[in-house]
């Protein structure tokens, strides 16, 4: 997954990098379009290095985008058909058996769904880690 789509802490939706400054990025809502500072106090986190907690390993979030994606032919997930908490983690199991049922919470799994919705409706739809794979290649070349 782009490592240029950023969650930023106490702001609703998902943002692009757009570029750097000083002490703050410039970054645009992926919905609006609309530019906006996020400062360096802010908590900035890039969707590329999130993962959810499993039995085993942590599973990054761009796997299991991959999997709802394919789960559901490219199409946003319908959340109001998973209206109770049960009918939610019943679904999430679904894409990821192996999550860990305490510390993932109801409000995580929305957050997922919410945030996959929202990329494809920006039209990113390919969540693949393309920069590590790329960084991968690079290094390989200068060997």
């Amino acid at each position: 997954m782009k490592k240029r789509i950023l969650a930023i802490a106490g702001k609703p939706g998902l943002y692009s990098l757009v570029s750097q400054g000083k002490n703050m990025l410039i970054v645009e809502n992926i919905e609006t379009g609309k530019r906006t500072p996020a400062y360096a106090t802010d908590k900035v986190m890039s969707l590329g290095d999130i993962a959810i907690y499993t039995d085993g390993e942590d599973k990054p979030l761009y796997e299991i985008f991959e999997v709802i994606k394919e789960k559901n032919d490219a199409k946003p997930v319908d959340l109001k058909a998973y209206d109770t908490p049960e009918k939610l983690r019943a679904y999430f199991a679904e894409i990821l058996p192996e999550y860990d049922e305490e510390r993932v919470h109801n409000n995580d799994i929305k957050k997922v769904f919410s945030w996959y919705n929202k990329l494809v409706a920006a039209g990113i739809d390919d969540f693949r880690e393309e920069e590590a794979e790329a960084d991968v290649e690079k290094a390989k070349a200068e060997d």
